[in-house]
């Protein structure tokens, strides 16, 4: 018997359910060192998506790196550091 798979979106088929197509701009939007976000994950784009249990936090940006950016959030009584793309992000 095969053993069942336990991918990255397993069990998110309401939590990741997509509203409104997105717009572009949301994809090209910029964030400053200390700005702070809310992570909000793109169901359209798989790429540098935050993992679903990290959706609705805030936190603040820390550094750029490549294209994504990296996320300080507070998750219980742990700092946590988050890789994040643009469009999975946004703006308090």
């Amino acid at each position: 018997m095969a053993r069942k798979s336990r991918g990255f979106r397993t069990r998110t088929r309401r939590k990741l359910r997509q509203k409104v197509r997105p717009s572009i701009t949301k994809f090209l939007q910029e964030f400053r060192k200390g700005q702070k976000v809310i992570i909000l994950p793109e169901p359209s784009s798989h790429r540098g998506m935050p993992h679903p249990r990290f959706k609705g936090k805030s936190g603040k940006i820390i550094e750029k790196r490549g294209r994504s950016y990296l996320v300080e959030i507070l998750d219980g009584n742990k700092v946590k550091k988050i890789i994040a793309r643009p469009e999975h992000l946004k703006k308090i």
